[in-house]
C-alpha cells in the first residue's frame, strides 16, 4: 500500500475540535469520563459528538440507554451513510449499534481499523464542536489508526490513583507522545479519587491510594484536570442508561463541569 495513503488524514468537515479519550488498563471508568464529559460540553451550548471506538466491548449504548436503537442509514451511490443518534444533547455513534449485545467481534487488527476508520468517515456528523473518542484500553490498532487517520485536537488520559492503574496509563500516555504521532496530551483525569458514604457527606476514604493523577501529570508535563470521585449512584445510572448530570451527587457533577471548562479553555 502507498505510504501517503496510509497516513492520509480523513477530512472530517465540520468537526473543529477531537479529543480521544485513553486508558492503559479497562475497569478505570474511561467510558464514564468519556460519556460524561460530552454531555457536559453539550450543556455547554456546544455541539458535542462520542464515538465509541471500543469496539470489542461497546459499552456506549447501554450507558445512555439506547442499546435497542438503531441509526438511520442511507444509500449514497454505493456508500452506506449513517446518522448518529441523539440523546443529551449529543450526536453519537458506536459499533454496538451493528452488532447484538450478546454478540463478540472477533477481528484481526487490518479489519477493526477498518471498521472504526467507516465509523469516522462514514457517519453524516454536520457541525460540531467538539468530538469526543472512548479508546479502547491500551495501545492497539484502533488507537493507532485513528491517531494516524484524524487530525486530534489532543488526548485526555483517565487513570485511578493506584500504582497498578498508574503504570498502564503511563504506557497510554507515552503512544501519544511517540515523535511518530506527536498528540499533545491536554491533561490527565483521576477517576475514583475517594470515596464519601452517601449517610458520611464529610468523611472522605482514599481507598485506591492518592496522588497517583498528579504524579503522572507532572511526568508527561500536563494538567491534572480532575478528580472524579467514587460515588456507587454514578454507575447505577450508567446502568439505567441516566446522565450523571441526573444525580444528586453534586461533587461528581461539579467535577465534570470543571473538567469540561477547563478543556474549553485549553482548545479555544
Amino acid at each position: 500500500m502507498n505510504k501517503d495513503k496510509l497516513f492520509e488524514k480523513l477530512p472530517m468537515e465540520g468537526v473543529k475540535n477531537i479529543i480521544v479519550i485513553a486508558s492503559g488498563k479497562g475497569g478505570v471508568g474511561k467510558s464514564t469520563v468519556a460519556a460524561n464529559l460530552a454531555i457536559a460540553l453539550a450543556r455547554n451550548g456546544l455541539n458535542a459528538a462520542l464515538v465509541d471506538a471500543d469496539i470489542f466491548g461497546p459499552s456506549i449504548p447501554r450507558m445512555f440507554g439506547i442499546e435497542d436503537v438503531k441509526p438511520d442509514i442511507s444509500a449514497l451511490g454505493d456508500k452506506e451513510i449513517f446518522f448518529p443518534i441523539k440523546k443529551y444533547g449529543v450526536s453519537i455513534i458506536s459499533i454496538g449499534f451493528f452488532i447484538a449485545n450478546n454478540q463478540s467481534l472477533i477481528w484481526r487488527g487490518p479489519l477493526a481499523g477498518k471498521a472504526i476508520t467507516q465509523l469516522f468517515e462514514d457517519t453524516q456528523w454536520g457541525e460540531i464542536d467538539y468530538m469526543i473518542i472512548d479508546f479502547p484500553p491500551g495501545t492497539s490498532d484502533i488507537q493507532l489508526t485513528t491517531t494516524q487517520k484524524l487530525n486530534l485536537t489532543g488526548a485526555l488520559i483517565v487513570t485511578t490513583p493506584q500504582g497498578l492503574s498508574l503504570n498502564d496509563a503511563r504506557k497510554a500516555a507515552s503512544m501519544f507522545t511517540n515523535p511518530d504521532l506527536n498528540v499533545p496530551i491536554l491533561g490527565v483525569i483521576e477517576n475514583m479519587s475517594w470515596f464519601t458514604p452517601e449517610k458520611h457527606p464529610d468523611e472522605i476514604y482514599y481507598i485506591f491510594g492518592k496522588g497517583g493523577g498528579l504524579k503522572l501529570a507532572k511526568e508527561f508535563n500536563t494538567m491534572l484536570l480532575g478528580q472524579v470521585p467514587l460515588v456507587l449512584e454514578v454507575g447505577e445510572a450508567a446502568e439505567k442508561g441516566l446522565s450523571v448530570f441526573s444525580q444528586k451527587n453534586k461533587a461528581v457533577v461539579k467535577a465534570f463541569e470543571d473538567i469540561a471548562e477547563q478543556i474549553l479553555t485549553k482548545t479555544e
